[in-house]
């Protein structure tokens, strides 16, 4: 019974050989690959377990009889939800904005947001849908319309120093006044426009001081 001798080359190149078979489903079980109603998509725990109380982590971290989740052929979760509303859904988890295209509805994505249980994505949506309302219950846009009484002389350099919104409309030529030598002096009226916007509870701020002049 003397002391055993050092592994032959052969049993260590099994060994490293084991071992190295193990290496390929660690790095792929970081990886995690979900089928939203037919489509599939691929993310990592990392992300999908950002929110700690969502239904995703608790899927792919915490998996097990709690929520009896079903896999594809494929080793896929299977959710039955509208993938065309997990896009947005699955964005925020990377990098924490709400995008959201065009072509989709705000309250599909609030509706997929409270089924997920991502809290903080459910507020963001709540208050994108509130502004959207907000803007579109302004009605038409108003304007304020003001008339200016000038000297021909003076027009050009009160277009170009018109400022804080203001808008020309309209010129309108009210003749000669009075006489300089012989020239006559042109007098206009020179109506401007702009938008009622500056308004906060119905109280229209005032104008700057060079708007007034």
């Amino acid at each position: 019974g003397g002391a055993p001798g050092p592994p032959s080359p052969r049993a260590a190149g099994a060994a490293a050989g084991s071992a190295g078979a193990l290496s390929p489903p660690a790095a792929a079980s970081k990886w995690v690959r979900l089928n939203v109603g037919g489509t599939y998509f691929v993310s990592t725990r990392q992300t999908l377990c950002r929110e700690p109380k969502s239904f995703l982590c608790r899927l792919c971290c915490q998996d097990g009889p709690e929520l009896g989740s079903d896999k594809d052929e494929t080793g896929a979760y299977l959710i039955d939800r509208d993938p065309t509303y997990f896009g947005p859904i699955l964005n925020y988890l990377r990098h924490g904005k709400l995008i959201i295209n065009k072509e989709l509805a705000e309250e599909g994505v609030l509706e997929e947001a409270e089924f997920y249980n991502i809290a903080s994505l459910v507020r963001l949506v709540k208050e994108r849908i509130r502004d959207n309302e907000n803007r579109t219950s302004q009605g038409p846009v108003k304007h304020v319309y003001r008339v200016l009484q000038c000297q021909e002389e003076e027009l050009t350099q009160m277009v170009s120093t018109m400022s804080d919104g203001w808008k020309f409309e309209q010129l309108i030529s009210i003749g000669s006044s009075y006489n300089y030598g012989n020239e006559d002096q042109a007098e206009f009226l020179c109506v401007v426009s702009r938008e009622l916007n500056n308004s906060t509870n119905g109280i229209v701020k005032e104008p700057s001081e060079k708007a007034k002049v």
